[in-house]
């Protein structure tokens, strides 16, 4: 098992079922906690030097954070499951306070990362999500850019859902961001957060009962960052970039694959930018005469 691969349950503590935070070894700029709350259980997260986001993979949640002295109280509407298409969201800036109350049962997200600056508390609604649809054919995929650049305002972190149906590859062809070059590369450190589900079809609802929804990730270096990760992933299982090459990300035959991504890192300029493999970039090329899969978008947005 690689080092980068965070099975689900083995980076818990203080009430939270995933725990991973900058710090930790090898890890510097990145973090993300998710907690599963019963209807009015609550988590009180103070904010440090890290800006978060307050994102319902599931059920509904208040939210009640002071912000330089001043009070804000949002309610998250929240989602029924996490392919149920975008969710609400809250931002909280540095040096700042908040606690998330859920009003129905769920599981909250709680993606952070370093900041420098103390952007503006902010509520962005489902609708204000943009949808994208990319790739074409079976690398044919759903992001939902809730936290990116010209969507949500912050000082570093970055964050999007992606929606890869059953028999799909995503995250492809490979790609990195681990070197800072203007206006070509972004130096970023990536989080993926996984679920896993049986596809919505006949079949698999016949078969969600005793089905082991399962995919695949895979990130590999360079001469000089070596590094190699190939992991079987299931639901509440994490894979850590800290650099290289990343994708693709595998959902086999029958099993729809969610994850979240949670990027940042030191640049002082809040850019997403990439650079594919060389090797594999021709493959985008094949998309010009495909189709996006019509199965996407998952939902109804």
């Amino acid at each position: 098992m690689s080092d980068w691969f965070v099975p689900a349950g083995s980076a818990t503590g203080d009430g939270y079922e995933t725990r991973i935070s900058p710090g930790r070894e090898g890890w510097s700029y990145t973090g993300l906690w998710t907690a599963r709350l019963d209807a009015g259980e609550s988590r009180t997260i103070p904010c440090g030097d890290c800006e978060w986001i307050a994102l319902p993979l599931s059920g509904s949640y208040r939210v009640d954070a002071v912000v330089n002295g001043q009070e804000h109280h949002v309610e998250l509407t929240g989602r029924d499951h996490v392919l149920a298409g975008p969710t609400d969201l809250a931002f909280i800036p540095r040096d700042s306070e908040f606690t998330v109350t859920a009003t129905t049962a769920g599981t909250i997200a709680l993606p952070h990362a370093k900041a420098r600056t103390a952007y503006p508390f902010a509520y962005l609604a489902a609708t204000d999500v943009p949808v994208e649809l990319r790739g074409a054919g079976q690398a044919s995929r759903q992001v939902q850019n809730f936290g990116t650049p010209g969507v949500l305002e912050a000082d570093s972190l970055i964050a999007c859902e992606v929606i890869t149906p059953a028999g799909n590859w995503s995250s492809y062809p490979p790609h990195k961001h681990d070197t800072e070059r203007d206006g070509i590369e972004s130096e970023l450190e990536e989080i993926y957060y996984f679920e896993m589900r049986v596809e919505d079809t006949p079949t698999g609802r016949d078969a969600a009962h005793f089905a082991k929804p399962f995919g695949y990730q895979r990130v590999y270096g360079t001469d000089d960052q070596p590094i190699d990760v190939l992991e079987e992933v299931r639901s509440g299982d994490i894979v850590l970039v800290p650099h290289g090459w990343h994708g693709p990300a595998m959902a086999p035959t029958g099993y729809d694959m969610y994850y979240l991504n949670v990027m940042a890192g030191p640049g002082e300029k809040r850019a997403w930018l990439i650079c594919d493999d060389p090797a594999h970039a021709w493959v985008r090329g094949t998309w010009d005469d495909q189709q996006v899969d019509g199965r996407l978008p998952l939902h109804d947005h």
